[in-house]
């Protein structure tokens, strides 16, 4: 992995180019798509490539007696929504 920074510009349609070096290390071909995430620190673009679904293979795998994933998955959201909805209960500038 790298951690060597590069400038890029923004066209005014919001589109922006990632540099040779970088599309070839992260395995980034024509069409792929991105995940685009808010953080702390500003944008981050996370490739959804051939190259990390195939590292991700088999990472669902369900342990015997364990819950539905769809019963899971309804539990995970709620308490994702749960979550945000205290965050914005707190309003603007009352961070922790």
């Amino acid at each position: 992995m790298t951690s060597k920074s590069e400038s890029v510009w923004f066209t005014t349609k919001g589109q922006v180019v990632i540099p040779a070096r970088l599309r070839r290390e992260f395995h980034i071909e024509n069409g792929t798509r991105a995940i685009v995430q808010a953080t702390a620190e500003g944008i981050l673009l996370r490739p959804v490539t051939k190259h990390a679904i195939s590292r991700l293979r088999g990472i669902l795998k369900r342990r015997a007696g364990s819950k539905p994933l769809p019963e899971e998955w309804a539990e995970h959201s709620a308490s994702e929504k749960a979550l945000e909805n205290a965050k914005y209960e707190r309003g603007p500038g009352r961070s922790r």
